[in-house]
């Protein structure tokens, strides 16, 4: 809300309104009564200056009211520009320039017809007065508008940068959700992959060395090895990107890597058949990180979950599209006290999918049901316990994504 309260400039305005009418009554030399009236004429002029900034229409009114009380009274001749023009300034200033040019033109006409009606030249009152006073009067209503043009596009301007750095902030807390987002998917990812394995693995070891095949045991001991140290490779990256550590990151896990996981699998005793059909080798690099991330989550959750024997991955490029299908022959269904098939792990892969504008269909091989489809990554869960085997099926788009 703009304020109203007079101020120095208002105070200034309403002295040289006064100011002017003294001097213009000193230089007509009046009788001393004539001449302490026109000044309390001066003062009444000065003070509608300083109520113009809260009430600029009466003041507006009540300053060409006394200007033509004044000559009514036949006081010495001050004109109308010099008297009216710091109000119609400042009404002009508050947004009321139609007021104020109407107010202003109607003191030039009622003067030029009472001096008209006095018997003055008319060639002196059209011609020369006439237009130095209109010149004046428009001048001060065109500076008060032009003020005001300015002050309001000042404003807009600050109000605009007020919301573009208000934007910066959400923009930049966005991206530290995204960021932190991201880095959970990627650490639950890893340590989910990482501690199925090593899980089986140990089991397989103990039940070796129970029975006495150190050969089986070994070959369970390096799969953990192997595994624990691709994992800590992988979370060392990670915390070196919040640290902001300089020198080189490790690339993330790509879809070249994608045998490796499957061979860690297979060496955790489950079968896994893996099928690529068609080229993938110019496949963005974030197309292929998430596949990684798509078979790796839906290879863990087999080992977790399942309690299947065999797996088959099969992964088909096409132009424009890359399609990938992740089926098991266990037990089918998503995890007990999970029957929505909406568990962390698939959440993750849901997200990741849908930052690619592809989609996610997930349900038992034997069942029927919805499709997810769209291009918010959805997940169906469309199987339930029992529907013998699980599938997850997943449609990333190639158009429009960075190599």
């Amino acid at each position: 809300m703009p304020d109203t309260s007079p101020t120095r400039a208002d105070a200034l305005l309403a002295a040289a309104t006064l100011g002017l009418v003294a001097v213009a009554v000193a230089a007509d030399r009046p009788a001393p009564g004539g001449a302490a009236l026109a000044v309390v004429v001066g003062a009444v002029l000065g003070g509608l200056v300083l109520c113009a900034r809260r009430w600029p229409l009466p003041a507006l009114v009540g300053t060409a009211v006394v200007i033509l009380g004044y000559y009514a009274l036949d006081l010495p001749p001050v004109g109308v520009a010099a008297p009216a023009a710091a109000v119609l300034y400042r009404v002009s200033e508050r947004g009321r320039v139609v007021p104020a040019t109407v107010v202003a033109g109607s003191l030039l006409a009622v003067s030029v017809a009472a001096r008209l009606a006095e018997g003055d030249d008319i060639a002196v009152v059209v011609g020369a007065e006439l237009g130095s006073e209109a010149a004046l009067l428009l001048a001060v209503i065109a500076l008060g508008d032009a003020v005001r043009n300015r002050r309001s596009l000042r404003a807009a301007l600050v109000r605009q940068a007020v919301a573009a750095d208000e934007e910066r902030h959400r923009e930049a807390a966005r991206q530290v959700e995204a960021e932190r987002l991201r880095i959970a998917r990627e650490v639950h990812d890893t340590l989910g992959h990482t501690m199925s394995v090593i899980t089986l693995q140990s089991a397989v070891a103990r039940e070796a060395l129970a029975d006495s095949d150190p050969v089986q045991a070994e070959g369970a001991l390096a799969a953990i090895r192997s595994v624990s140290g691709s994992a800590m490779a992988e979370l060392r990256a990670t915390l070196g990107t919040l640290r902001r550590e300089p020198g080189p990151r490790e690339p993330a896990p790509g879809f070249d890597q994608l045998p490796a996981l499957v061979d860690g699998v297979r060496r955790s005793g489950l079968a896994v058949d893996l099928r690529v059909e068609g080229p993938v080798d110019t496949l963005p690099a974030v197309v292929g990180s998430t596949a990684y991330r798509v078979v790796q989550e839906a290879l863990t959750n087999v080992l977790r979950h399942a309690e299947a024997t065999r797996v088959t991955v099969t992964v088909r490029a096409t132009p424009g599209r890359l399609a990938l299908e992740v089926v098991d022959d266990g037990r089918g269904g998503p995890p007990a006290g999970r029957r929505d098939g909406t568990g962390q792990g698939l959440r993750g892969m849901a997200e990741r999918v849908a930052l690619l504008g592809g989609t996610v269909e997930t349900g038992g091989t034997k069942a029927t049901g919805g499709r997810a489809t769209g291009s918010t990554g959805t997940t169906a869960a469309t199987g339930t316990s029992g529907s013998g085997g699980f599938r997850v099926s997943v449609h990333l788009p190639l158009t429009g994504v960075a190599a």
